[in-house]
C-alpha cells in the first residue's frame, strides 16, 4: 500500500493506493495540523483496517505550498519513512501523484523529502 500525502494548503489531502483500489481523503487541518495529522492518518488506515507496517512506500508533495504545512507535513512522513524503513519519494507540480507513485514502483527512494516553498525564505531581519 502506497501513502501520498499533500500538505500544502489548510487542507490536507491524503491517496492510499492498495493493489488497484484508490482510496481520497481531504481534512480541514487549518491550525490543527501538527496536534492531529498521526491520529488523522492512523484512523484513514483503520477504516481499511490496514495499519502503519502495511504501508509500502510513501510519497510526499514537495511544494510549493504554506512553509508550515509542507513543513509538518514532510517531516511527518520523513519520520515514519525511516522508523517504517520504507522508500520515500517526493514530487511536485500538477501530476505529481502519478510521478510519486512511477519512482516508487521504479524502486526510487530519497530517503528525506526536502520542501520546495517556491520561493527564497523571507527572513525578518533582527531589530537590533
Amino acid at each position: 500500500m502506497i501513502i501520498l500525502l499533500d500538505t500544502s494548503t489548510p487542507t490536507a489531502y491524503l491517496t492510499v493506493v492498495d493493489g488497484d483500489e484508490t482510496r481520497e481523503y481531504e481534512w480541514q487541518a487549518e491550525r490543527q495540523l501538527a496536534h492531529g495529522l498521526l491520529k488523522w492518518l492512523e484512523e484513514r488506515l483503520s477504516e481499511q483496517e490496514k495499519n502503519w507496517q502495511d504501508i509500502t512506500g510513501i510519497g510526499a508533495f514537495q511544494g510549493p505550498g504554506s512553509f508550515t504545512g509542507l513543513r509538518i507535513g514532510l517531516t511527518v512522513l520523513n519520520t515514519l519513512a525511516d522508523s517504517l524503513q520504507i522508500p520515500i519519494v517526493g514530487a511536485n507540480g500538477d501530476a505529481w501523484q502519478q510521478r510519486a507513485i512511477t519512482r516508487l514502483q521504479n524502486g526510487d527512494n530519497d530517503r528525506i523529502v526536502l520542501p520546495h516553498y517556491g520561493s527564497d525564505a523571507n527572513i525578518t531581519k533582527p531589530r537590533k
